[in-house]
């Protein structure tokens, strides 16, 4: 084969492909499914194989399609990261697309954000915040911020933090109860994160402390909004103390137990495969603010 196919037929079949079904591929690409019949019928002439045939209302992959289909991906998805470099190469400014946790984001990582770029002026960022996993070729993001176990498909992790969960409440309120001990805290109303409901029974759990001793209180489906209703007295809080480093420091909120912590940890996860010196440098620059990080809450130990 002297030539190459096309680019945009490679991603019309590629489309295609994934849905099975030319219509869809169509409202992918926004283009009209006789475009993508097209487009496919080029790549095939280009090629010289069948790569569809007939299935009820839709298409199926033939043997050819499917082996192209396995391959093609990540043949393009490598194509747009070297694009996306070689542009990025060119530009003295630099964008760096971020994934993060959204209230790990807000409270942690962005407050943190001027201090790399005083000594990365050239450097723009680019935040995407969603509870779920990254796709991070899919949505074109250079570095993610990832809880839990050390798996990822497609993805290198680097250790970042472990969860350091901590009890907390208002001094006001712990003043009020008279909490002195980690055991004081069950006269407390208790704040729930709706992710994880079963926290405050654990704990009490561990303390040996009956469960129907623990208090029903507000459900939050967000740690950002239960540290605010912590901090202005509605209840006591179950959150990784990473959250609160400036509540602690300024004593809007006081530690008054530490309920053990699970395996899941904090990772910093970059794209295997794709060559990235920038996120490199803010990934070594992250665990480092991390350490320190860790480092300042020992004062807080409740």
């Amino acid at each position: 084969m002297e030539h190459l196919p096309s680019l945009s037929s490679l991603r019309s079949f590629e489309a295609a492909a994934k849905h099975q079904s030319f219509t869809l591929a169509a409202e992918e690409l926004h283009m009209t499914q006789s475009a993508i019949s097209r487009m496919v019928r080029e790549l095939e002439a280009t090629i010289g194989v069948t790569l569809f045939r007939p299935a009820g209302r839709g298409v199926a992959l033939t043997d050819a399609g499917r082996a192209l289909a396995d391959q093609l991906h990540g043949d393009l998805d490598r194509l747009r990261g070297t694009i996306r470099n070689a542009s990025a190469a060119g530009d003295t400014r630099r964008l760096l697309s971020i994934g993060t946790l959204p209230t790990f984001g807000s409270r942690w990582l962005a407050p943190r954000l001027t201090r790399f770029r005083a000594s990365h002026p050239q450097v723009e960022f680019a935040l995407h915040s969603h509870p779920a996993p990254f796709d991070l070729i899919g949505e074109g993001v250079d570095i993610a911020i990832h809880f839990g176990r050390k798996e990822w498909v497609d993805g290198t992790l680097t250790e970042l933090c472990p969860e350091d969960l901590v009890a907390v409440a208002s001094p006001l309120m712990a003043d009020r109860h008279e909490v002195t001990q980690p055991t004081g805290l069950a006269r407390l109303p208790l704040l729930h994160l709706s992710t994880r409901p079963n926290a405050w029974r654990v704990y009490f759990d561990a303390l040996g402390l009956p469960l129907d001793t623990v208090r029903q209180g507000t459900l939050f489906d967000q740690f950002s909004a239960m540290i605010s209703a912590a901090i202005h007295g509605l209840g006591a809080a179950i959150v990784p103390s990473y959250l609160i480093e400036a509540e602690l420091a300024q004593g809007t909120l006081v530690i008054l137990g530490r309920p053990a912590c699970e395996d899941d940890r904090y990772y910093v996860v970059t794209p295997r495969g794709v060559a990235n010196p920038l996120a490199a440098q803010f990934r070594d620059w992250l665990v480092a603010e991390a350490r320190a990080s860790t480092r300042k809450r020992m004062q807080f130990r409740g």
